[in-house]
């Protein structure tokens, strides 16, 4: 894909509207333009630069705050008007210091911000980590705790206690993410498997 590939008569001033999207949570971010020397730039770096149309200049994301866009894939709409941006921000992407520019709820698919840091938990295997303790332990260890907390879920959940019942399904979600990183899993296979199921029900 090159900037070429788009089709920029109708769009304003000929610029590129750009989506960006977290790769983990799926949050939409904010919304840019690029030129092609951003677009070119964005490419070459990995890291999201746009085409100021106020200062009429190229700036990097971050550049300034050091909470850069960290580019994972990039995708054009079926019109190839527009470009989505798979990203990891560094931080906050808000000049406001708000995760997004656009108020939707904070922690907005916050699981797949747990299952990154559970992945990166597996990789680096920090000591004085629990999840590192876990993983320690093997498949056997985490598929008990998967057990015993479902187990305790259900006990609240027949108990009528909903805050209990809440604070014992987070922990099954947890350790959960857990075994399906164990496993070499994650929320996206479960998606795709339920996915399946729905096509057939």
């Amino acid at each position: 894909m090159t900037f070429d590939d788009f089709k920029l008569d109708k769009c304003a001033d000929g610029l590129l509207p750009v989506i960006v999207q977290d790769d983990n949570t799926l949050k939409v971010l904010m919304l840019g333009y690029m030129n092609r020397e951003a677009f070119d730039k964005t490419v070459a770096e990995g890291k999201v630069t746009f085409f100021s149309r106020s200062r009429q200049c190229l700036w990097t994301k971050g550049e300034t705050s050091g909470n850069f866009l960290n580019v994972v894939a990039m995708y054009p709409d079926c019109d190839m008007d527009t470009l989505l941006v798979r990203a990891i921000p560094d931080g906050p992407t808000c000049h406001r210091g708000t995760t997004a520019c656009f108020d939707t709820r904070e922690n907005e698919r916050f699981m797949g911000t747990l299952q990154a840091c559970i992945r990166q938990r597996h990789k680096d295997m920090p000591e004085g980590s629990y999840t590192t303790h876990l993983f320690t332990k093997g498949v056997n260890k985490i598929a008990q705790k998967v057990g015993e907390e479902a187990v305790e879920t259900v006990i609240e959940a027949v108990d009528g206690n909903k805050e209990r019942f809440l604070y014992e399904a987070g922990d099954l979600v947890y350790h959960l993410l857990v075994l399906c990183e164990q496993m070499g899993m994650g929320i996206e296979d479960l998606e795709e498997e339920l996915a399946k199921r729905h096509k057939k029900d």
